[in-house]
């Protein structure tokens, strides 16, 4: 298992950090998206760490290129969003299961840092570790396999040397199979507190905060213990949600992280 030998320092003047992941991007759901650029827009935060799956798909960095021509589109539309916030603040990128293969052409356009999944944040005198959260969902066997397949160098040159419009099609087909999966009723693996206690232990950190899972709530690991080992999960966006889901961890000196809603 992967151990977190990355570090974040926080730059003295950071007093608030803002985390969210499992935005789930995409031109169809414009409600999120408009959410989403309102909180680049209008956030107090002094860095802005995004913990994967921004986009509900992205099959390689050229789904941003503009045709001379033409009008940008979604894609390009988040990169150019994207930029104008990094000019700002510094904005941080660890890749989710669905937007994995975000690269570092994408990455630089936008002007964010890639961060490696598991990676410390160290912040506030305190030692936070910062990851997606799949890695971590042990329980689900066949996500393993695939996800140490398709993260090979192999699989993933070999993936984007396709033409863009098979990747884009081999895309819709994974994403009809997993809307599949949930009508039938599928259930998913939660992280596993063992494998979480493990990093923790190696990071010397007292706090996990990942996403992944869609079901945001505060942990404690090891209930009853002196020194307690806490599991944060980050929400989902879903404007489409009763009641709607728009939540953004936020990490102020000296306070507890609080849940809000985008400024």
């Amino acid at each position: 298992m992967p151990t977190a030998t990355h570090t974040l320092d926080a730059a003295p003047h950071w007093q608030v950090i803002d985390v969210i992941s499992d935005l789930h991007l995409q031109s169809s759901e414009q409600a999120t998206f408009l959410a989403w650029r309102h909180h680049l827009t209008n956030t107090p935060a002094d860095a802005l760490i995004i913990l994967g799956d921004l986009f509900e798909v992205w099959v390689g960095d050229d789904v941003a290129d503009v045709p001379s021509g033409q009008t940008p589109g979604f894609e390009a539309e988040c990169q150019q969003l994207l930029a104008a916030a990094a000019q700002r603040i510094p904005v941080f990128f660890m890749h989710g299961n669905r937007d994995f293969l975000l690269g570092k052409t994408f990455a630089t356009a936008c002007g964010m840092t890639l961060l490696d999944d598991p990676t410390v944040l160290v912040f506030d005198d305190q030692r936070w570790l910062l990851s997606h959260g799949d890695a971590l969902c042990l329980g689900d066997t066949d996500y393993q396999q695939f996800r140490a397949q398709v993260r090979t160098p192999a699989w993933r040159d070999a993936f984007l040397a396709k033409p863009l419009a098979e990747r884009q099609t081999i895309a819709r087909q994974l994403r009809v199979q997993s809307e599949s999966h949930k009508r039938r009723g599928a259930t998913y693996a939660d992280v596993d507190t063992a494998a979480a206690l493990q990093w923790l232990a190696a990071a010397q950190a007292s706090t996990l905060i990942h996403g992944h899972t869609h079901q945001p709530a505060d942990h404690v690991l090891n209930p009853g213990e002196a020194a307690p080992k806490r599991r944060l999960v980050l929400s989902d966006w879903d404007t489409s949600a009763v009641p709607p889901r728009l939540e953004i961890l936020r990490l102020r000196r000296g306070a507890a992280p609080a849940r809000i809603p985008p400024e």
